[in-house]
C-alpha cells in the first residue's frame, strides 16, 4: 500500500497577496549585546539513596571530602566512605545583557556521574564562571526534577523523562556585571539574524526614511551600521526607536531540506524545476527459506535425508511516469509528487536525480 507525504512547505502560507513585514527586533540584534555563557562544578546533596556510587565516582568522595575539610572536618588519609545521597554536577546558565549584581538568573543542573535521580536534592554553593575564569554568580537551591525513574529488585526499571537533570528558578545570584560595547561609540551595529543583501538594504533604507539620509550604511549581507548618540540614556531611547522599524525581508533563496532520520522533507516557496518526465519503481527481493525430507524408495538403497528448498521471488513494482511542466510553482510539485504516491525515501532520490540532471533549481541541504 502506498504511503502518501505530507509536505511541509517553507512559507507554507505564502500563496497570500498580502506582504508581511517584520519588527527590526524581530530580525535583528544591537551587535555587543548578547548572552553569556556560565560554567560550574558543584555537589547536590539530600538525595535518597539515588546519588553516585562512590566507588566508581571517586571525584565524587572527593569534593564531598574537600567540603568538608573547609567545615574543619577532617578525613582520615585512604578512608573509603559511600555517600549515596551526594552526586556531582555540572552547573551553567545564561547571563543576560546588562545584567547587574543582585539580579537572578535561571540554572540547569546536570549529573556527570551515575547518580540514578536528582529528584529531592539541593545544590550547594556554587560558584559559576565565565570563560575568563572570573565568577560571575553563585548558583544554590533546591531543585525541580521533571523525571522519575523506579527499579525493582529484579533489575526491572521504569524511567519517565530524565531524572538526572534539574532545574533551579532564579537559582543563581549576579555577582558581577559584563561590560559591554554597547555605549562610548558614534556608531551601532545590527547583526541579521539570518544574513541577506536584500534584507540589510532594506533595513538601511527604513531607518533613513525615518531619520535621515545617510544614518545607516549596510556594511554587509549581516550588518547594517548606524549613526547613534554617544549619551547613554538618549541611545536608549534610539534604539527603542529604531528597533521598532518594520522592515519587510527579503525572499529566502530557493531551498529544499531533507532530514534522512525523520524522513522530513522541507521545500521552499522559490522552488523551481525545468520540464522534466520522471519515473521512479520499487525492485523487492524475497527470499523464503524451507525443508524438504528426501525419501528413497523401498528398493533402494539409500537414506532419508532433509534437504534445503529455497524460493526467491522477484517483484518489480512500475512507477507511473509524471510530468513537471515549465518553471511549476510549489503547489504543483506537491500535487504532482502525491499523484503518484511517492514515499518520503522515494521522494528523496527523485529529488537527488532532479538536481544531478539539472532541472531542479534549488540548493539541497541534508540534515
Amino acid at each position: 500500500m502506498r504511503r502518501y507525504l505530507l509536505f511541509i512547505a517553507l512559507y507554507g502560507f505564502c500563496f497570500s497577496p498580502y506582504v508581511i513585514s517584520e519588527r527590526i527586533k524581530d530580525i535583528a540584534s544591537v551587535d555587543g549585546v548578547r548572552v553569556n555563557q556560565l560554567l560550574g562544578y558543584g555537589l547536590v546533596v539530600g538525595l535518597d539513596g539515588t546519588g553516585d556510587k562512590t566507588n566508581q565516582a571517586p571525584f565524587t568522595g572527593q569534593s564531598f571530602a574537600a567540603m568538608l575539610r573547609q567545615f574543619g572536618v577532617t578525613i582520615p588519609d585512604g578512608a573509603n566512605f559511600q555517600v549515596s545521597n551526594v552526586a556531582a554536577v555540572v552547573v551553567h546558565a545564561e547571563l543576560p545583557p546588562f545584567a547587574k549584581p543582585g539580579q537572578k538568573v535561571d540554572v540547569t543542573i546536570s549529573s556527570i556521574a551515575n547518580a540514578s535521580s536528582l529528584r529531592g536534592g539541593t545544590l550547594l554553593l556554587t560558584p559559576l564562571k565565565g570563560l575568563d575564569g572570573k565568577t560571575y554568580a553563585v548558583a544554590q537551591g533546591s531543585l525541580i526534577v521533571g523525571g522519575f525513574g523506579a527499579e525493582g529488585a529484579d533489575g526491572s526499571r521504569v524511567t519517565v523523562n530524565v531524572p538526572s537533570v534539574g532545574r533551579i528558578p532564579d537559582g543563581a545570584m549576579v555577582e558581577r556585571a559584563i561590560d559591554t560595547t554597547f555605549g562610548g561609540t558614534e556608531r551601532i551595529t545590527f547583526n541579521l539574524h539570518t544574513p541577506d543583501f536584500t534584507t540589510a538594504k532594506r533595513v538601511a533604507d527604513s531607518i533613513n526614511d525615518l531619520i535621515g539620509p545617510d544614518v545607516a550604511i549596510p556594511v554587509d549581507a549581516t550588518s547594517i551600521s548606524v549613526q547613534a548618540p554617544k549619551n547613554p540614556a538618549q541611545r536608549v531611547d534610539y534604539l527603542s526607536l529604531l528597533e521598532n522599524v518594520e522592515v519587510v525581508p527579503g525572499k529566502a533563496s530557493a531551498k529544499i531540506v531533507i532530514n534522512s532520520r525523520t524522513g522530513t522533507i522541507v521545500v521552499g516557496q522559490h522552488v523551481r524545476v525545468e520540464p522534466v518526465a520522471v519515473t521512479h519503481g520499487s525492485l523487492t527481493v524475497t527470499v523464503r527459506e524451507d525443508v524438504a525430507v528426501s525419501q528413497p524408495n523401498a528398493l533402494a538403497d539409500g537414506t532419508t535425508v532433509v534437504v534445503p528448498d529455497s524460493d526467491v521471488e522477484i517483484t518489480e513494482e512500475s512507477g507511473p511516469m509524471f510530468l513537471l511542466s515549465p518553471g511549476p510553482t510549489l503547489s504543483d510539485i506537491v500535487k504532482a509528487v502525491n499523484e503518484v504516491g511517492a514515499a518520503p525515501g522515494d521522494l528523496m532520490a527523485i529529488l537527488e536525480a532532479l538536481k544531478q540532471a539539472g532541472a531542479l533549481k534549488a540548493e539541497i541541504l541534508v540534515i
